[in-house]
């Protein structure tokens, strides 16, 4: 009789800790899960965040009126409307216009973008050149060295313009550091030149080039300085990973 109690006893004492047990373990899960929340919701709005800019992004690309021009690439206008929106909300755009150069694309076709960011609408299109050790047709290497005859890439704000010795010149101040921020110093500038010119392209197979400076014809360069001069944005483009590692402008 003692021998059923004890085991009556036991048997009841084991199943009370199975279901004290039972209890525990979705506490444990819980407060897993708690922690797991903790890190991944930032990560959640984050995505959404950089979703949700894009969209508007789109909308806006979307509803660019391009007349008898094309548009950009929506990957480079991406860029451009990333960076051209902080740099608004710093207070630095005094010209809304943003002008966009594509590096990725042939120097043989029409590769900067001038557009008027109120109106939404493309008010220029052009070919504009690269540095000569940037590359031959294709722009592939950018450097922020004096000397180095190679473009930079980034953005910047449109400065003063002034006469020199390509004619009516337009000044750039580089607001990358380490990028692009020596632009002054190395006298990059937007001018005219002789070389850029589908007569030149025709000839040598591709447009010619510059010791850094993005050249345009002198059939536009007026024109093109009266409008963008003044505190507008340019963006000069290429899908480098090194640049957007670089950049606090874009993601």
């Amino acid at each position: 009789m003692t021998y059923k109690i004890l085991s009556f006893l036991l048997l009841s004492f084991l199943s009370l800790s199975t279901i004290s047990i039972k209890k525990e373990i979705p506490l444990k899960t819980t407060e897993n899960t708690t922690v797991i929340d903790s890190v991944s919701k930032p990560k959640l709005l984050a995505k959404k965040e950089v979703a949700s800019f894009e969209a508007n992004c789109k909308l806006f690309y979307d509803n660019i009126e391009a007349t008898q021009y094309s548009l950009p690439k929506f990957e480079s206008f991406l860029k451009a409307f990333e960076g051209y929106e902080q740099l608004r909300k710093q207070g630095k755009i005094e010209n809304e216009i943003l002008t966009l150069v594509d590096f990725s694309l042939s120097s043989n076709v029409e590769r900067m973008w001038v557009i008027d960011m109120k109106l939404q609408k493309v008010i220029m299109q052009t070919l504009v050149a690269h540095g000569r050790n940037s590359g031959e047709e294709f722009a592939t290497k950018f450097s922020n060295t004096s000397e180095s005859y190679q473009s930079s890439l980034g953005f910047y704000l449109t400065g003063e313009s002034y006469q020199g010795k390509h004619g009516n010149s337009l000044r750039l101040d580089g607001l990358e550091y380490g990028i692009n921020d020596n632009a002054r110093q190395r006298a990059v500038v937007i001018h005219g030149a002789d070389y850029v010119s589908n007569t030149f392209i025709k000839q040598n197979k591709r447009l010619g080039r510059s010791y850094g400076c993005p050249a345009v014809s002198y059939a536009v360069s007026d024109k093109l300085i009266e409008v963008i001069k003044n505190k507008s944005v340019l963006f000069i483009y290429h899908p480098s990973r090194s640049y957007v590692q670089k950049s606090k402008l874009v993601s």
